[in-house]
């Protein structure tokens, strides 16, 4: 597993610190996890893959891609998480956005055309606003 912690690191073009970081644990560890003194606990795999969006299989025994493959509709879900930290015991903000995406992404063509140009003037008056103050 040690190389593949070292792989991933690189993959994702990160230093020892700033994968440290990004998983709030220290370089250290990093650095025994990479050159095999220490294996990670079951809690720092399950959060390396949640985190960089990794295979747990490939990470744990090299079998599979590194990445998970995620729908647009996976992808836009684990962003809005992500940016509302959503822990899975509900919030009604993520809620709503995930609802309306499902039902811009249910609509036919007119209809979400029809929404952009809402959004794209919405954006213009905003726009127009800021450069008017």
């Amino acid at each position: 597993m040690n190389e593949r912690i070292k792989a991933l690191r690189k993959e994702l073009n990160l230093t020892q610190q700033e994968f440290a970081d990004r998983l709030n644990i220290k370089r250290g560890a990093v650095a025994n996890y990479e050159i095999g003194r220490n294996e990670p606990i079951d809690a720092v795999i399950s959060l390396i893959c949640k985190t960089f969006n990794v295979s747990e299989e490939w990470l744990r025994d090299g079998s599979g891609e590194m990445f998970i493959e995620r729908s647009p509709e996976e992808e836009v879900g684990y962003y809005v998480e992500d940016l509302l930290e959503y822990d899975g015991n509900g919030n009604a903000f993520y809620d709503a956005i995930i609802e309306m995406m499902k039902t811009y992404h249910s609509l036919d063509d007119k209809s979400k055309t029809v929404i952009r140009e809402y959004f794209k003037n919405v954006a213009d008056g905003i726009k127009n606003k800021e450069e008017k103050a």
